[in-house]
């Protein structure tokens, strides 16, 4: 039997393409119960282990899960394995009859171990498409708190619930951004929708939000709304409370402590109500920090804006000083100037919409090197650009002098490769190998009589401006030659200084 098995199918999605037995919509189902049936492994103090046929009375386990209430049964890893000669029979069972079935491990009586099993199918509509096994260590001190009994007994029900399909929901309930689990706290409610057990952090939770007396018998829904005005609550959390359907809310109480809830109604064969678990969860610090952390973007965002804002009252001042003057050469020395200030801004504009200090510097190349060229262009001048490559994210202390660069590339394509021309083209090439990044900028223009290459002085500012950054901020070089066809191709290598997110 064990030569019918690969020892490489240790990844779910293998496993299941080895299958043939399971469609799309069955993987689905198989993904959810693996998503969702850790609150069974806590609830029961158990180990869960899914199993599917590779072929006639073959099985494969496909995925595990350890309880966190508890010693593991299996601290080694099954996935890939095959099962057990002596379990084949039960699942057989369980799999033809669509139930659950116990199991008596006979290679525990010779060991110091000893696992109480069960098995259930599962159920995807009214199709059987594996089983899970119920794997409880019972060597571990035995648990007689009226709480963790109360907590076994839903576990049952539950794992009774994938035998007939009601267990994972139909609706997949992960909505929160701190979902609670059974170690935060969970209640158990009765076929009346009241509580019948609360577990120790469960009551701490609700002293948290304000309720100090028993929770014995009432309704969460009532113990709520004595904490908060039933109108001013969501819909969601009026449904959770209920206990009825699979559901998850965010309460905030008059206090200021928080918590998040979910509700995972248990149902029989018939889908007649027999109770519910709801898990809750303090968040009251957690959404204070969030809170913290929204007021510091919030304040990070609004000073990009004002430095944006700044830097473009600036720009405008230069080039209201330009229009005073009367040197050709001196407008032009402010134009530029108001060039790379209005550069400088168009960055931080991209800062303030950017959850981070990291760039999508695709997007914010493409505004400013139209811009760039918009500037220098001459009215009648029709110049386009096009862009090869992705330069991806960037941070924005790298960002910053890599797009004044780009942009005094550009410009200085339009001054002068286009001087005298109606038309031209200027295609910006980039490839990317995590941190380096070998740049070309061409145009189809005038071209140049001689090369420069890295090591020539120029005098231009725009040149100097180029090479300072290369060499001094990225330890990078820049060559200019000839390109082939006619115009100007300018080569970058450089070092981006800081890649992380």
């Amino acid at each position: 039997m064990t030569a019918l098995y690969d020892s490489s199918l240790t990844d779910i999605n293998k496993i299941f393409s080895a299958s043939t037995k399971l469609n799309a919509s069955d993987q689905d189902w198989l993904h959810r119960l693996i998503a969702d049936w850790s609150i069974i492994a806590d609830l029961g103090y158990t180990d869960l282990e899914l199993v599917i046929s590779l072929g006639d009375k073959h099985y494969i386990y496909v995925a595990q899960c350890r309880p966190s209430t508890k010693a593991s049964a299996h601290p080694n890893d099954l996935v890939g394995q095959p099962v057990a000669d002596y379990l084949i029979p039960a699942i057989d069972k369980a799999v033809t009859e669509n139930g659950v079935f116990f199991v008596q491990n006979p290679q525990t009586a010779t060991t110091k171990t000893s696992i109480g099993q069960a098995i259930a199918a599962v159920r995807h509509g009214k199709k059987v498409i594996g089983a899970v096994i119920w794997e409880a260590n019972l060597t571990e001190p035995e648990i007689t708190g009226r709480y963790e009994e109360s907590g076994i007994k839903s576990a049952s029900q539950l794992f009774s619930m994938i035998s007939y399909s009601k267990f994972p929901y139909p609706n997949p309930v992960n909505s929160q951004r701190h979902n609670p689990h059974v170690a935060d706290g969970f209640i158990v409610l009765n076929d009346e929708g009241k509580i019948e057990n609360a577990s120790p952090n469960a009551i701490s939770c609700f002293k948290r939000l304000g309720y100090i007396e028993s929770l014995k018998y009432k309704k969460p829904i009532d113990v709520v709304t004595s904490l908060q005005d039933i109108k001013l609550m969501s819909k969601d959390l009026l449904t959770t409370l209920q206990g009825n359907i699979s559901k998850d809310a965010l309460f905030s109480a008059s206090n200021g402590s928080s918590a998040t809830m979910r509700t995972l109604p248990l149902l029989d064969h018939d889908d007649h109500y027999k109770g519910a678990v709801i898990l809750c969860r303090d968040v009251t610090e957690l959404r204070r920090r969030d809170q913290e952390l929204q007021l510091k973007d919030a304040a990070i965002t609004e000073v990009h804006h004002r430095v944006k804002n700044n830097l473009q009252a600036v720009s405008a001042l230069l080039r209201l000083q330009a229009r005073k003057t009367t040197s050709e050469e001196v407008k032009r020395a402010l134009a530029e100037a108001q060039r790379r200030v209005q550069t400088i801004a168009i960055l931080h504009e991209g800062l303030s919409k950017s959850v981070n200090e990291m760039l999508n510097f695709d997007t914010v190349l493409a505004n400013l090197l139209r811009m760039s060229i918009d500037v220098a262009r001459s009215n009648n001048q029709e110049i386009t650009i096009s862009y090869i490559g992705h330069f991806g994210k960037i941070s924005s202390q790298d960002a910053t002098p890599l797009s004044l660069v780009l942009s005094e590339l550009v410009t200085n394509a339009v001054e002068h490769g286009f001087q005298g021309r109606t038309t031209g083209h200027i295609i910006v090439s980039v490839e990317r190998f995590t941190d380096n990044l070998n740049i070309t900028i061409e145009d189809d223009g005038r071209g140049i009589q001689h090369a420069k290459t890295g090591s020539d002085k120029h005098s231009g500012l725009g040149t100097q401006i180029i090479d300072t950054f290369i060499r001094s901020d990225f330890g990078g070089d820049v060559k200019w030659e000839p390109r082939s066809g006619g115009g100007t191709r300018v080569a970058i290598n450089l070092t981006l200084r800081t890649i992380h997110e």
